[in-house]
């Protein structure tokens, strides 16, 4: 085939990557991007949209069992549900085409030449890439590496079999009837939730202490409660070690002791690792941030005109994150003056009742050496927590002592990452407590915990 020769290169079609390809496309660049599976990247089709749309199910299947068990009663009665899995996964699946189609469509919509195949690095200025036609040379002005994350597996417990990652955890039809979750970080948690609602027999087990310890202890209170009202059993401070025989996890708990686990299925969910190799990095004389490759504040490598973004370029690992990189990256090339001054990427965690973290906790904020006031403001007094049967959780403001600029706000609760937003709002335009608190939030919302939470913040709370 006849060689490609274009002013950007992407490699890699994931959150970041075709970002990126769009916005050089829409500012006139020649753009190229090259995906060896289907656009959307790991979010997209294995990750983030179907994880979420499992969610979706299990809390609707979840709901109308407790309505027709007599547990809950907003005035609605019910039979008990039947789950189907077969036609929940394609459900799922049409979410994800859909999806997957509108980035093709957008792709081509910005002038950007999507090129299926494998991607393999020749020098810093061409790839060879393998379709399905045969080789493909394209050649570039810039290159911006999008090639993700991919998840990390445990020595005793190889993924195949009834070892599963997240990916095959999501490509099931069946509910396992006994599930052992190894990692009780956001992923674990997320789809063990998800498993028991649909009628899992699930246990967790977890190397610290407690459940999703990236997150502060007090945010983490509210998911283990529910984790044990589901009749998920955690081990904490547990080392998962292999499988004996078919169908029994071998684990060694915190006092030494041996744990045989049943389990049908193992879902091994204990980390994700950037994908570096395999498309030619040795060709390359990049410079290593341990795993992940080392870019500067506007995302450009050590070699020049080849950039890095998203995952490969290490935590935190979040499409949003990636998405902000690519478009910002894409500017650069075309010539405007961009720099990455994020003030803070919120982080949502999707269990039961969900998480969202923007900006620093009490504690970061101490460490940092800054003189700090917090309050809370609990949903058990919001009219909206009440009205929708979801009481559990709170929402948290951290702020300056002394000017009383707000540093990081947090939230646990259901339905809470829509709040996400706000929170991100908050910290990138620099609000104090003053201005959070003086906003109209509508009611009933959630979203009135905010300005509540920043009054109790200054001594004027008024509806706790």
């Amino acid at each position: 085939m006849k060689d490609i020769s274009c002013q950007v290169l992407v490699v890699g079609a994931g959150p970041g990557g075709y970002v990126a390809a769009i916005r050089a496309g829409q500012l006139g660049l020649d753009t190229v991007i090259v995906e060896a599976k289907r656009p959307g990247g790991t979010c997209l089709n294995v990750g983030c949209i179907p994880s979420k749309a499992l969610i979706h199910t299990a809390d609707e299947f979840f709901r109308l069992a407790e309505i027709a068990a007599g547990r809950r009663s907003p005035g609605i009665r019910a039979a008990p549900p039947e789950f189907d899995g077969a036609a929940a996964r394609e459900w799922r699946g049409g979410i994800v085409n859909r999806l997957t189609h509108g980035v093709g469509d957008l792709l081509k919509r910005a002038g950007v030449k999507l090129v299926e195949g494998h991607a393999r690095f020749r020098d810093g200025k061409t790839v060879l890439v393998e379709t399905a036609t045969g080789p493909q040379t394209v050649r570039a002005q810039h290159v911006v590496i999008a090639t993700g994350s991919e998840p990390v597996a445990l020595p005793g417990l190889p993924f195949g079999g009834r070892v599963l990652s997240s990916t095959e955890a999501l490509a099931l039809a069946d509910v396992p009837a006994r599930l052992v979750v190894v990692g009780a970080g956001y992923i674990g948690l997320e789809l063990g939730t998800a498993f028991a609602k649909l009628g899992a027999a699930v246990q967790v087990i977890e190397a610290a202490d407690r459940i999703l310890p990236q997150y502060d202890a007090e945010l983490t209170r509210p998911v283990a409660a529910r984790l044990r009202e589901l009749g998920v059993t955690v081990h904490p401070g547990t080392l998962a070690r292999g499988l004996v025989g078919d169908d029994v996890l071998l684990a060694t708990g915190p006092d030494g002791a041996e744990l045989r686990l049943p389990a049908d299925a193992v879902l091994v969910t204990v980390g994700r690792q950037p994908v570096t190799e395999g498309w030619g990095r040795e060709e390359l004389a990049l410079t290593m941030n341990g795993r992940h490759i080392a870019v500067d504040a506007q995302c450009r490598t050590a070699m020049r005109g080849i950039w890095a973004i998203g995952d490969v370029t290490g935590e935190p690992m979040l499409a949003h994150r990636a998405m902000a990189q690519g478009a910002m990256v894409a500017e650069i090339i075309a010539g405007q003056r961009r720099t990455w001054d994020k003030v803070a990427i919120p982080a949502v965690c999707f269990t039961d009742p969900e998480i969202v973290t923007v900006g620093l906790s009490v504690e970061a904020a101490r460490e940092a050496g800054i003189a700090a006031r917090t309050a809370h403001f609990p949903f058990r007094a919001s009219a909206r927590a009440m009205t929708a049967e979801h009481e559990a959780g709170f929402v948290r403001l951290v702020a300056r002592a002394d000017n009383h600029l707000i540093l990081g706000m947090q939230t646990v609760g259901a339905g809470v990452s829509e709040l996400a937003a706000a929170f991100a709002l908050a910290l990138e335009m620099g609000a104090r407590l003053e201005d959070v608190a003086a906003t109209i939030h509508a009611h009933p919302t959630l979203g009135e915990a905010i300005p509540e939470a920043a009054l109790r913040a200054l001594g004027q709370a008024l509806h706790v």
